[in-house]
């Protein structure tokens, strides 16, 4: 007697070809660009190992002068200038991938992003592994860690363009905040793990926090070479539909029933390409330009409001652990720890963005809404945050769900939405461009960020804060053109449905009479 198919193979047959595809495609890039997160968060916690309170050490050496305090720190970061030292770091890295941005989504349209992506992850690998190199060879010279910094800056621009328009290649528009939520968690991701690396070595040999880091995103590189598919028509899979909404209906019916002659229905319910079409023959979409995609609605404001949201998230993301370390008096594997939990709420924030914003089909919004939440919660965590560790748990997890809540719709649905509007006529290889020039922008802002904190914590770290909610604020002003828009629409859509719910009161009032 035969026996039943087995449950589980079962369900796994009843999934659809193509979305397996998708679920493969949206985990290897979430993987991908965990790695470039993870290896770029090492030197916000070294940087509190670089210079320390060496007077509140044990152990000193013993021909050590009285007058030495600096014993126990990394030359040449042991000056007394040594924020301004370390936020040179931080803005070298960031002006060189706020500049590499701008030509990154021109070159990754151009290329085939297999080899685009993972020639810049293994790229990434050697640039953060010799920045952990300098410790062990004894490398003091300010000029080494700046230049392999900046190096690491450019490479990493290959790494964000390439993945959101993979993901633009896989994915419709349909719902795509809250995906996109999930999927941008590997942001928070990404620094989670690379602070929780970096504090293993921190302590004992800092190279090893940004060696590590390194082999990870350079092995990556290599499964992304073999293992990355970056477009479903390649592999016989049905292309999503990108412009939803009443009125592309029935344009995308038309375009599903022209496309019926080429394609085929398999008993398994799996979407195949016709075999009489020879795979060499599929035309992937031209590139558009760099101003042409300046010209579509929307991409100006959204990527000046990410010059000022990235500012902050950036600040926070480089000076954190410091910031925790200094005013809170944290060793720097407990600082950088504790600052996971900032980025633990970024990943509640972005999915709590991407399901409203769908919910009420309104991005500028919701942006909105939490940048002006966000200005208030920053002053109260700079006066109060520190007071006692539960309320330092629970301001961090708040902070980091408002200010990576808007940072984070912005830089994938937002993107995404403005890679696909209906103005581009479907042609979605604009996507890279305008994630580009979008995050290219937002760049700018995390360049500034860090480089005006390491100059205002000089002086109080009460400066740092006004500095940041002055930009929460003035990346809300640049969305209020399209907040109204999107008020005007919500409203004309109300009074329609409210309309079309008397008109049909009144039919069902003339059928029962």
């Amino acid at each position: 007697m035969r026996s039943s198919l087995a449950p589980a193979i079962r369900v796994l047959h009843s999934v659809p070809r193509d979305n397996w595809y998708r679920g493969y495609i949206m985990v290897l890039t979430f993987l991908i660009y965990t790695s470039y997160h993870l290896s770029r968060k090492p030197i916000s916690v070294v940087k509190s190992q670089l210079n320390r309170n060496c007077s509140a050490l044990p152990n000193p050496p013993a021909n050590l002068s009285e007058n030495d305090t600096t014993w126990c720190d990394w030359a040449p970061f042991d000056q007394p200038n040594y924020k301004e030292l370390l936020g040179s770091l931080d803005t070298s890295f960031l002006v060189a991938y706020a500049i590499g941005m701008f030509f990154s989504g021109i070159f990754g349209e151009r290329l085939p992003l297999r080899y685009y992506l993972s020639g810049g992850m293994v790229l990434c690998g050697v640039f953060t592994a010799l920045l952990g190199l300098g410790y062990y060879w004894e490398v003091h010279g300010l000029w080494y860690y700046i230049l392999f910094q900046t190096l690491n800056g450019l490479v990493q621009t290959t790494g964000w363009p390439s993945v959101v328009s993979c993901m633009g290649n896989w994915f419709g528009k349909g719902k795509r905040g809250f995906i996109m939520g999930i999927w941008n968690s590997h942001t928070a991701v990404g620094n989670i793990l690379g602070s929780l690396i970096a504090g293993v070595f921190v302590s004992t040999a800092w190279g090893l926090s940004f060696i590590v880091p390194g082999i990870i995103i350079g092995s990556l590189g290599v499964v992304c070479f073999f293992f990355l598919i970056e477009y479903p028509e390649d592999i016989g899979c049905s292309p999503p539909i990108q412009n939803a909404g009443e009125k592309d209906d029935l344009e995308n019916i038309q375009v599903m029933n022209s496309s019926t002659e080429n394609i085929f229905t398999n008993q398994a319910g799996d979407t195949m390409e016709d075999p009489g079409i020879p795979q060499e023959t599929i035309e992937h979409p031209q590139a558009i330009s760099f101003w042409g995609a300046l010209k579509i609605p929307g991409v100006v404001e959204f990527s000046l409001c990410l010059l000022f949201a990235k500012l902050v998230s950036y600040t926070f993301l480089y000076w954190l652990p410091l910031y925790i370390s200094k005013v809170a008096h944290f060793d720097p594997q407990k600082a950088g720890d504790m600052s996971t939990l900032f980025d633990a709420g970024g990943i509640i924030g972005g999915i709590l963005a991407g399901a409203i914003s769908d919910l009420i089909n309104g991005r500028a919004v919701t942006c909105c809404v939490m940048l002006i939440l966000t200005a208030p919660m920053l002053f109260i965590y700079n006066h109060f945050g520190q007071t006692d560790l539960s309320v330092t748990i629970a301001m961090l997890i708040i902070c980091g769900m408002l200010v990576n809540g808007p940072y984070s719709l912005i830089t994938t649905a937002v993107s995404a939405d403005l890679g696909t509007h209906e103005s581009l006529h479907g042609n979605a290889k604009a996507l890279s461009t305008v994630t580009a020039i979008i995050d290219g922008s937002g760049s700018i802002g995390a360049a500034l960020g860090p480089a005006l904190a390491s100059v205002l914590s000089s002086h109080s770290w009460n400066y740092v804060f006004y500095m940041l909610i002055t930009s929460d604020l003035l990346a809300c002003v640049f969305l209020l053109r399209l907040v109204y828009k999107e008020i005007k629409e919500m409203c004309s859509c109300c009074r329609k449905a409210r309309g079309d719910s008397l008109t049909l009161k009144h039919s069902l009032s003339g059928i029962a009479e």
